[in-house]
């Protein structure tokens, strides 16, 4: 009874998914997705009937070519000539709004870090419309798209979990695109969901391509198994991995022989610096060593210090008579006062100078002792004096009056 109830309780449930989640089965009233043959197994786990989907598969629109034929989902080569095409093509009513993209596809050693595009559609112009980039380097996943306004809005999925997408085994890469926003899984896990701005309409008349390099628009080296586009953004989440597995593993069996010898792996990390060791014994000493040959010549130096003043140097030869001056302007103009020289030594004595004026008449001087008494004198004697006295008093008045 218990059963019972879970299987009508699960069936309730997944009939009225295309109700309550938009589920596309069969029911795109635009036409714009076309019915899509994928294996009943792919949903065994959740669905006991099969159903009627829509989509695109973009390995068989592409033409690649089959590989390895052994695996009940055999994987593509990509070939060398650039995996692009009109989108028209490919999507000839347009894509719808909602959608869910699933890929299986392993890297290779010589990509594994490489920048590549899983998916990309641009219009005329060669401006990006919808793409999803793979970066080994980084171990990311991006997921662009144009707003309504029309600007490039990029999400960049960063989860640890994603890592394992670049260890050269199989994984698969699913992205479940809604309104609002973008899911991405690995190994039917769901890793990380984003809230998103709505996205604008995309426009058919451009290109779109798959697996390319970014670097040079080549394809890249992976393997690849499946590329679908289903018309509904929930089987990313409803499908399962039988893919991954294989159908026919029974019991383990007796160990094969041994394998050949893999590719060599590359170089580990730096490891972290040991201890410091104990310093060991001194060792003898060595015998004396073989002399060396000469070394090369050796670069200029630098210029050394000045050196000290040499002594005066002996009178040289007198020089030849140096060449005419140009000719002086006519009209010079005069100098700036100098400065005010030193005082110079005492010159030496003059010329004599012309006799000068007679000076002024002096004071009258006091009277003077008498002098002796003289010799009697002759008559003639006596009256000489006299005369001279008037004389003298005669010429003095006369120069008093000349004055």
């Amino acid at each position: 009874m218990i059963c019972l109830l879970r299987w009508t309780a699960l069936l309730w449930t997944l009939n009225s998914i295309p109700c309550a989640l938009g589920m596309a089965v069969s029911e795109q009233s635009d036409g714009s997705c076309p019915p899509l043959s994928v294996e009943e197994r792919r949903f065994s786990d959740v669905l006991d009937r099969p159903l009627e989907i829509t989509g695109f598969d973009l390995t068989e629109m592409f033409l690649l070519r089959k590989g390895t034929i052994a695996e009940d989902l055999p994987s593509f080569r990509l070939g060398s000539s650039p995996l692009i095409k009109p989108t028209k093509l490919i999507f000839p009513n347009g894509l719808p709004s909602e959608y869910s993209l699933v890929s299986i596809w392993r890297v290779r050693r010589t990509t594994k870090k490489d920048r590549w595009y899983l998916w990309q559609i641009f219009d005329q112009s060669g401006g990006s419309q919808v793409n999803v980039v793979v970066d080994g380097d980084k171990k990311v996943v991006e997921f662009s798209f144009q707003s309504l306004l029309r600007n490039t809005l990029r999400y960049t999925f960063k989860s640890r979990d994603l890592h394992a997408l670049f260890d050269r085994q199989w994984h698969k890469l699913s992205i479940s695109v809604q309104t609002n926003a973008v899911s991405i899984y690995m190994d039917c896990k769901l890793i990380e969901r984003r809230v998103t701005d709505e996205r604008a309409s995309i426009d058919p008349s451009g290109r779109t391509l798959i697996t390319t390099r970014i670097e040079d628009g080549r394809p890249v080296d992976i393997e690849l198994k499946q590329f679908l586009i289903y018309c509904d953004p929930y089987i990313a989440e409803l499908e399962n991995c039988c893919e991954l597995e294989d159908p026919k593993a029974g019991l383990p069996g007796v160990a094969g022989l041994p394998g050949q010898k893999g590719d060599k792996g590359e170089k580990g990390n730096t490891g972290e610096a040991g201890p410091t060791g104990n310093g060991g014994p001194k060792g003898e000493l060595g015998s004396e060593g073989q002399k060396g040959i000469d070394g090369e010549k050796g670069l200029k130096g630098d210029s050394g210090p000045v050196g000290p003043v040499g002594p005066k140097g002996t009178k040289g030869d007198t020089g030849l008579p140096g060449t005419p001056g140009l000719p002086a302007e006519k009209e010079c103009l005069k100098g700036d006062q100098g400065l005010q020289g030193e005082k110079g030594e005492k010159g030496s004595a003059g010329v004599p100078g012309r006799p000068g004026e007679p000076g002024k008449e002096g004071k009258r001087g006091r009277r003077g002792k008498p002098g002796d008494p003289g010799p009697r004198g002759s008559p003639v004697s006596y009256l000489l004096p006299l005369s001279l006295v008037y004389i003298g008093s005669f010429l003095l008045i006369l120069h008093r009056r000349s004055r």
